[in-house]
């Protein structure tokens, strides 16, 4: 018998800034999508390693994920966080309420 899928585990802020710092990592193994990264926020590579952790970096980290789907599910794939999820940790570091 097929087990169900459940659900995705409740996230947190601290959840929420983890798979910001797992996407920074993923952008930052291939250097064409940390150059697109970079390319499309202006950010300088000096001032990402400088504010790795802050969570206004992980949020554009997330968000520049979030709006290519082909780079979304690979980052999902690769790093097993569902990717719904995205959207979830999106909303925590940007203060929206869920």
């Amino acid at each position: 018998m097929p087990r169900a899928r459940s659900k995705s585990p409740p996230l947190d802020r601290d959840a929420a800034e983890a798979i910001g710092l797992q996407g920074l990592t993923f952008l930052a193994e291939e250097p064409s999508r940390l150059a697109r990264f970079l390319q499309l926020t202006g950010l300088e590579a000096g001032e990402v390693r400088a504010r790795a952790g802050a969570p206004e970096l992980l949020l554009a980290v997330l968000e520049h994920l979030n709006a290519d789907e082909s780079l979304l599910l690979t980052f999902t794939a690769g790093r097993n966080v569902a990717p719904e999820s995205i959207a979830r940790a999106i909303a925590l570091l940007g203060g929206a309420p869920l």
